[in-house]
């Protein structure tokens, strides 16, 4: 039997051998060698193009190509995902839902891009490349200071905040609730502002120090004076007789300081000025080529109401415990439009955790120790220089920056660079030298050298330290105590400041958890890969000051940049400095406004904007100190043409520009948005587009192919990078070329657009740095270069396709608002929640919080509709999520109506008690008509992963009638840090 089936296989053998050889008579035949011995082999013969045959299976091309190919990784939904999903929307394919959706008359010509870029990069090219251009940086020991300084960033806060999508990829704490860890840290902060600046309140961090100064500038009618302690060239003055003089005349004293030279030095509150501002960069955060930092202003609670930005305030919720969340101070300044005194929506909240947590990891006696140090060296430095007597130190006290009288400032500067230190050149014949965490006595020794003339001297640093006395008058010294609540006190060591960090990320939710179905905020995937390069020391660690041909490598990236993003948009040259949304917009109006007066226009200062506008875009028309003109919009939500075309026409004569988001803030392609560009024109204005909506156009149209003049891009948004719990963002400029000689420029390093216009007539500075948070823009760079042209066009179109197909589960459950002429939307969409109200007593934020018991981040609530959601999917959110969103939602519905049919009370329903955290479903009593089961799992797919909100609902009246903006001794934080050290 045995030989039998030996003798079966063999037969077998010959066949497939026979077949195989009939098929492909050339090809030897495999398994069994046929060669005599010592022949040749012969070559097989060269497979058909894009196909080689293994045995009888052709390979295709596509499955040689690279396995680590980017947009299939970020665009989620499959090809049989999208195809099924546009047959539900009732469209054959996905391009026919588009073309039924975006207008004809505004659909651009293929977008491509040159070279390298247009295919896109893989994972592991793009990874090389920017190794390469992080290479081509020098980051040279900066002794620049002039508010940036290097720093240690301490590696568990490096590894475990900035470098963790938990920490990156939060949104800003609108719902409290599932906030409360950011919600402390953020608290940790504007109390360290509080407490080192000797003032009573704080915002939770603003863009930078220069923006953070116009801010304080801008509080009053009459502000008065700013002055800058210590100085940038370094001396530290005594201001009390100056400010007391200063409020003998009623003029408000504004002071620019640094977070540890206060450590030392007599705080502002206790001089008396009236605002304290200045950045956090020094406390943990890399100089980033001159961003992202988190900028601080503090001052008394007479400014509470006009403070710009984001304040953290201390409530209670629904048990009567104490709960943290934004202050109604944060959206009051949106709420009054053209009224508000700044259009900052934003802030710097990672950096802003980042430098808190620094301080929370050294403490008070540690952040002391760091200052002496600091101090130290620079009076070791001033006296060596003393005792070699070929320079002229000044005499004034200082605390980190020594002012040196030489004979050639730029001979020295040059001897620096040799030893790959910078210094800053004031003049022909100054020189400063600033000093940080980060300078050892071993760069003390170098620098003797570099004022020697590259000669040793006859001394070391250390020899000197004994000699050295601190150069701080008694007067100016401080005797305060500062970060005195036991926050600042307890996690000293690395196990306790990761476990502080991890406990505080357990109560947020992030795109770590599920989708965040923002409209306008485009949370979408934040990559790895994307992220990697921020941390490249070469990145990281330069100076904004530095010499440009140090920075080779960010260069060649913001040129790159800049190409790509005038490809995407249609404009022909951008600006990179603007660093926040609000930013973007309030450089492009001023660059309509110089361009308006390079004419003689000088009258004109009208803008008009549509009632469904941001927020923002009147508090910057304001700001520009234009005047608005509001036009409303027809029933289906779009723009009023004719109420428009009326308008301009009224105010020809000194009409500046109009502001527009397209697609519209509610969620639709409008058909006559090249009409309204065209209007504009015809009357002298120019179009100002705002970008927020950038997600549905790029690959489809453009603004400077329907018609703008002028657009920000909200980087954060469409390019990707992380909204950081409330930020960081950047905001640049693209304009046409007739604008682009007044783009943004900088007094200290020479600046414009990319590409540069051969002629500038720039409109000044909007940020501190020349390109604004460049540390951040690598983020946008990768995403865009491993995209591709074809990928970031498919981004486009899954983004729609991905609204359209949830609009279509979710329309026979709620009404949905607004719809293009073929009944599609664009790539959000609002459900209208209003008739509840009367039905079942239910109001947009009962919806809100129970769907954090779901598991799920609420969409924009009540804007730009009140009593509405408007829902944004991305292209990055997969098929399996959107339909687990839209389960939620569609279970909430069926709890409402169970309120409308009677079952459920209208007062006391899992709605109004909603969300429900761990305490409450634990407690000895439950009185409530519904099971906690109902209340913990109304969904199966919760028993598997369950998110808990930490707190129940936040009472928000309560804490603004009670505003509490700092740690207190004896709170509930407090008395929680104290338990976990007993």
């Amino acid at each position: 039997m045995e030989r039998a089936r030996r003798l079966a296989n063999r037969a077998l053998l010959r066949r497939l051998l026979a077949a195989a050889t009939a098929e492909s008579p050339a090809a030897p035949s495999r398994g069994i060698s046929t060669l005599a011995k010592g022949s040749r082999p012969r070559a097989p013969p060269r497979p058909a193009p894009h196909q080689y045959t293994t045995g009888r299976r052709p390979v295709s091309a596509s499955a040689l190509q690279p396995s680590d190919t980017f947009p299939r990784r970020h665009n989620s939904a499959t090809p049989a995902e999208q195809a099924a999903m546009a047959s539900e929307c009732g469209f054959g394919t996905v391009d026919a839902l588009i073309d039924a959706t975006v207008p004809a008359a505004i659909r651009a010509p293929e977008m491509r891009f040159s070279g390298r870029f247009d295919a896109g990069f893989t994972e592991s090219e793009m990874i090389e490349h920017m190794q390469r251009l992080a290479a081509m940086n020098r980051a040279y020991k900066s002794f620049i200071g002039m508010g940036y300084y290097n720093t240690h960033v301490p590696a568990v806060i490096l590894r475990n905040l900035m470098e963790n999508p938990a920490w990156y990829t939060q949104y800003t704490p609108y719902q409290a609730e599932i906030a409360q860890g950011r919600l402390e840290s953020l608290l940790n902060y504007q109390t360290m502002v509080a407490d080192l600046t000797g003032l009573p309140m704080s915002n939770a961090s603003l863009l930078d120090e220069a923006t953070a100064a116009a801010e304080a500038m801008a509080i009053g009618d009459v502000c008065g004076v700013l002055v800058q302690y210590p100085g940038t060239e370094g001396e530290v003055l005594d201001y009390a007789e100056f400010v007391r003089d200063a409020h003998a005349h009623g003029v408000k004293v504004v002071m620019a300081t640094d977070l540890l030279a206060l450590t030392s030095l007599r705080p502002p509150g206790e001089i008396g000025a009236d605002i304290a501002v200045g950045s956090a960069q020094r406390f943990g955060v890399p100089m980033g080529y001159g961003g992202p930092h988190a900028a601080f202003l503090a001052t008394s609670q007479e400014y509470k109401r006009l403070m710009p930005g984001r304040i953290i305030g201390v409530s209670v919720d629904s048990s009567g415990k104490p709960a943290l969340r934004m202050a109604m101070q944060t959206r009051e300044q949106h709420i009054r439009r053209d009224k508000a005194t700044s259009n900052i929506c934003t802030a710097q909240a990672l950096l802003a955790n980042m430098a808190a947590m620094y301080a929370v990891y050294h403490g008070p006696e540690g952040l002391k120790a760091i200052a002496d140090r600091v101090h130290g060296l620079a009076g070791t430095f001033a006296h060596g220089l003393k005792k070699l007597g070929t320079v002229t130190v000044q005499e004034l006290p200082f605390f980190d920056t020594v002012k040196v009288k030489v004979a050639d400032a730029n001979a020295i500067a040059q001897e620096a660079c040799k030893n790959e230190m910078n210094l800053r050149v004031v003049d022909a014949t100054t020189i400063t030298v600033a000093f940080d965490e980060t300078t050892t006595l071993e760069d003390v020794d170098k620098l003797f050298k570099v004022f020697n003339g590259g000669k040793p001297v006859n001394f070391t640093a250390e020899s000197l330290v004994s000699e050295v006395s601190s150069s701080i008058p008694s007067s100016l010294v401080r005797k305060s105590p500062y970060l005195t609540h036991p926050i600042f006190n307890m996690y000293h060591t690395e196990h306790e400041l990761l476990r502080y960090l991890h406990k505080l990320q357990s109560k947020d939710l992030s795109l770590c958890h599920s989708m965040i179905p923002l409209g306008s905020c485009t949370m979408k995937l934040n990559a790895t890969v994307e992220m990697m390069p921020v941390t490249y020391p070469n990145f990281a660690n330069m100076h904004p000051f530095a010499p440009t041909d140090q920075a080779a490598g960010y260069h060649e990236m913001f040129d790159d940049l800049g190409d790509l993003l005038c490809k995407i948009t249609g404009f022909d040259s951008f600006s990179l400095q603007p660093n926040a949304g609000a930013s973007g917009e309030y450089a492009g109006l001023m660059v309509i406004r110089a361009y308006h007066r390079a004419r003689g226009d000088y009258h004109r200062d009208v803008c008009i904007i549509p009632v469904s506008a941001h927020g923002t875009n009147p508090a910057s028309a304001a700001m520009c100190g234009m005047k608005i003109v509001a036009v409303g919009t027809d029933s289906k939500g779009n723009i009023n043409i004719e109420e428009l075309r009326k308008a301009a026409e009224a105010n020809k004569d000194n009409l500046a520009a109009l502001m527009v988001t397209y697609p519209s803030t509610h969620g639709v392609y409008e058909e006559g948005i090249d009409e309204i560009c065209m209007i504009i024109h015809e009357n002298g204005g120019q179009v100002y587009m705002d970008g927020a909506n950038m997600n549905a156009q790029v690959g489809l149209t453009s603004p400077g192919f329907i018609g703008a003049d002028v657009c920000h891009l909200n980087l954060h948004k469409t390019f990707c990078i992380p909204h950081g719990g409330g930020g960081p963002g950047m905001g640049p400029i693209g304009v046409k070329k007739h604008l682009a000689p007044f783009l943004p420029s900088h007094p200290v390093i020479t600046t414009g657009g990319f590409p540069l216009p051969e002629k500038t007539d720039p409109l000044g500075t909007i940020s501190a740095a020349p390109w604004g948070s460049a540390l951040i823009l690598p983020i946008s760079y990768t995403y865009i270069a491993m995209m591709g042209s074809k990928g970031l066009t498919d981004a486009s179109k899954i983004a729609i396709l991905n609204a359209n197909y949830m609009t279509k589960r979710l329309e026979k459950h709620y009404p949905v608002l607004f719809r293009g002429v073929n009944g599609t939307v664009a790539h959000e969409f609002i459900i209208d929640l209003r008739g509840f109200k009367t039905t079942a007593g239910i109001e947009p934020e009962d919806v809100a919080k129970r769907l954090m018991d779901y598991g799920f981040h609420a969409p924009t609530m009540s804007w730009p509709v009140p009593g509405t959601l408007m829902i944004e999917p991305t292209e990055s959110e997969s098929k399996a999520e959107l339909d687990r969103f839209c389960d939620a939602l569609i279970s909430i519905r069926e709890e409402i109506a169970e309120i409308e049919s009677g079952k459920a009370d209208v007062n006391n329903n899992v709605l109004k008690s909603a969300p429900h955290p761990p305490q409450l479903l634990m407690s000895d009593s439950w009185t409530k008509p519904y099971s906690r089961e109902y209340a913990a799992f109304p969904a199966a797919w919760l028993r598997g992963a369950k998110f808990w909100p930490t707190t129940c609902r936040v009472d928000n009246v309560y804490g603004d009638r009670n505003l509490i903006c700092t740690l207190q001794q004896g709170s509930q934080v407090a008395e929680e840090a104290a338990a976990a050290t007993a």
